[in-house]
């Protein structure tokens, strides 16, 4: 069968076994065309769900605008207003000047004081033009301490000075000018009681019992004639003392005096009772009237150590041979006091041989004590000087025949020497017989005292032994 012509319409005939559908230009460009169509439809819908959001926010805004009641707000009167006045703008208090602490030195002055901290001299004249009240600021000591306010531009506000302990002197600038007054501190004195046992030296047994070291230096004086506390303090050596503290607002400024004190050494027991006669002169007695303040201290130096002992057969450390040490070698470090044993007169100073710089003192018509290898003598000690017990003379050091700083100590009686540490010294002398009544019957109520107290530690030291 022949194949049917198919007429087109540019009438050209062509043969075609099936017949084949038209195809659009579009057609090839429909997967690009299509994903546009997706996108805008995508983009278009995000914009009307965002208004539509808009438009519901609003809605509600409108809707709580609306339900909240519409209140007036009240506008203050007219004659509210003129009473307003505009606020002032405030200028900042300058800063107010503060104490200060200035401590005084050695060769201060006063006038130096001022000087370093800038307060003029014509301060300083109305100062002292105060009188009498300002007097105590002549008599500044080192270790004195002055509050001082002081501007920035110089001008002394106040000054506070401690007279003493009762007295505190306060200077202050009332209408340009000074004023001074006394102001007056009450003190309040309490009685303590402390007990120790010696276990290695005195100053820690002492600070563990609660005394001072100042405490403590009195305590040596007042036994120092009769305790080597160099050469006789031994482990057991036990001590009891009352004496006084001295509080001013509450608070502890200082001790105050020993009232009555114990102590035992190498099983002798020593006690002394301070007593203050009509007079008004102050001492320490044994309870039986006796002063413990004999002709002579047992050293002449305080806490050393003995270094070479009274021998007549020890060899020389600086010339190597046997000769005779016919006094007390005391070593203790260079420049340490060294004191007077015994009241006397300066009968030699200078140097003097083996001795290096050497003291010699007379007491009375029968004793003399040497002192050598000073490294210098004490302010106005000279050839004829009085001194005093226990008043410092010079200065340990290492001048003459030394192979170290010590002091070479020597007693002599009647010119011959004797040994310092065993050597007997004259007897105290007794109370004024004026007061001797008076005085037992308060040192009867003192020693009761101090065995009431020392009760419960003898017991514990009596446990302690068995």
């Amino acid at each position: 069968m022949n194949p049917r012509p198919i007429v087109n319409c540019d009438y050209k005939s062509r043969t075609s076994t099936s017949p084949k559908p038209a195809t659009h230009p579009l057609i090839r460009y429909r997967w690009p065309l299509i994903a546009t169509a997706i996108v805008t439809i995508t983009i278009t819908l995000s914009l009307a769900t965002g208004d539509a959001e808009a438009m519901r926010s609003n809605s509600a805004t409108e809707i709580s605008q609306a339900q909240q009641p519409n209140i007036p707000l009240a506008l203050p009167r007219n004659d509210t207003l003129q009473q307003l006045k505009p606020v002032e703008q405030t200028t900042p208090l300058a800063t107010q000047p503060q104490p200060q602490i200035v401590r005084v030195n050695s060769g201060d002055s006063l006038s130096v004081i001022f000087s370093k901290q800038g307060i003029s001299a014509r301060q300083l004249q109305e100062i002292v033009a105060l009188g009498e009240q300002s007097t105590a600021l002549t008599r500044l000591y080192p270790g004195d301490e002055l509050r001082l306010t002081v501007s920035d531009e110089g001008q002394l506000q106040a000054l506070q000075y401690d007279i003493d302990d009762a007295q505190t002197l306060d200077i202050s600038r009332l209408d340009g000018r000074f004023q001074a007054t006394i102001i007056q501190h009450p003190l309040e004195t309490r009685v303590r009681h402390v007990h120790g046992i010696i276990n290695s030296s005195l100053f820690l047994s002492a600070q563990r019992a609660g005394l001072s070291d100042n405490l403590t230096m009195k305590l040596a004086g007042i036994f120092g004639w009769d305790i080597d506390f160099a050469l006789d303090i031994r482990q057991g050596d036990h001590f009891s003392v009352i004496y006084d503290e001295i509080f001013r607002d509450g608070e502890k400024i200082r001790d105050g005096d020993i009232h009555v004190a114990e102590f035992s050494n190498r099983k002798h027991t020593y006690s002394a009772v301070r007593y203050t006669d009509a007079s008004n002169r102050t001492d320490y007695y044994t309870p039986e009237g006796m002063s413990m303040r004999k002709a002579f201290l047992r050293t002449p130096v305080e806490f050393s150590r003995i270094s070479s002992r009274f021998s007549l057969h020890r060899k020389h450390p600086v010339l190597n041979r046997i000769r005779a040490h016919k006094g007390v070698d005391y070593a203790a470090p260079r420049g340490t006091p060294i004191k007077a044993t015994g009241d006397g007169k300066v009968v030699f100073r200078g140097t003097k041989g083996g001795y290096g710089k050497a003291i010699i003192l007379q007491h009375g018509q029968r004793y003399t004590t040497l002192y050598g290898h000073m490294s210098r003598f004490a302010k106005g000690i000279r050839n004829g000087k009085r001194v005093r017990q226990g008043q410092t003379i010079g200065y340990i050091g290492s001048s003459g025949l030394a192979t170290g700083p010590h002091l070479h100590y020597e007693f002599r009686l009647n010119g011959v020497h004797r040994n310092p540490l065993t050597v007997k010294f004259p007897e105290a002398s007794p109370i004024d017989k004026r007061y001797r009544d008076d005085f037992l019957a308060q040192a009867k109520q003192a020693m009761a005292r101090l065995a009431l107290l020392q009760a419960p530690q003898q017991l514990s030291m009596n446990s302690a032994v068995r």
